[in-house]
């Protein structure tokens, strides 16, 4: 069982952003942004190569009410998801950052492909 899985099961606490039957989002206890969200599927996947396409449009619509609830739809967001060791998937659960709250620059690319956030 994975942290993200405790997490789910109520065995470790998290600081809930929103949650449902399927989802649940909460804050990055290491924030790289002044606000930092996780999302996860309940149900443990271990990264998006193993997540169904058929549920794709049920967690989309999730992450944008993610979204609103920290009030980023507007002003913009960075959403991603490292897929396996060589990403630098450190938990082996599917989970999207949601990043935002401030100008996010970009230092990723062909000259630095080790970019962080």
């Amino acid at each position: 069982m994975c942290i993200f899985d405790k997490i789910v099961s109520g065995e470790i606490p998290a600081n809930k952003v929103l949650e449902n039957d399927d989802f649940l989002a909460f804050h990055d206890i290491n924030p790289k942004a002044p606000i930092h969200i996780l999302i996860i599927p309940k149900a443990h996947f271990e990264n998006f190569q193993t997540f169904p396409a058929s549920q794709m449009g049920a967690m989309t619509e999730f992450i944008q009410q993610v979204a609103i609830a920290v009030g980023v739809d507007k002003t913009g967001y960075r959403l991603l998801t490292n897929c396996g060791e060589n990403s630098g998937q450190e938990v082996m659960h599917l989970h999207f950052h949601l990043l935002g709250g401030t100008n996010l620059k970009w230092t990723g690319g062909e000259n630095n492909p080790q970019e962080t956030f």
